[in-house]
């Protein structure tokens, strides 16, 4: 089986995504990824414990997954980014509009109704 790249992760339906704690520990994440650039993107509450692990430490790992974060493929490393360019953020979320469809709508309207959604973030991940 070939090491898995940007392009065939990007073309997964879910990625599960494990970023680590100070004590080096692992913490694994099923998640919705884009293409953009030849980069993963991904959107998550900008609260998670994910992103505060990432904001300190950068290194992660990446491997196709299920919907309940089941691998089935090999791990990848990688290196995550939190973007701060609004204007990039903004195509992040046309792409992975763009891949998942309604899916996106549905938790664009739940995430403003709960106001959630100013609490953003989105991750740029680069294998």
């Amino acid at each position: 089986m070939p090491t898995p790249d940007a392009t065939s992760l990007a073309a997964e339906r879910y990625v599960n995504i494990e970023s680590f704690k100070k004590d080096g520990g692992g913490v694994k994440t099923p998640v919705w990824c884009a293409d953009l650039d030849g980069k993963l993107v991904v959107v998550t509450d900008g609260t998670s414990f994910k992103v505060k692990r990432i904001r300190r430490n950068p290194k992660v790992r990446l491997a196709a997954c299920d919907g309940r974060g089941k691998v089935r493929g090999e791990w990848v490393d990688a290196t995550a980014v939190i973007m701060d360019d609004p204007a990039r953020a903004a195509r992040a979320h046309r792409a992975l509009r763009e891949k998942y469809g309604f899916q996106v709508g549905v938790l664009d309207f739940f995430s403003t109704i709960f106001g959630r959604i100013k609490r953003r973030a989105y991750l740029e991940i680069t294998v």
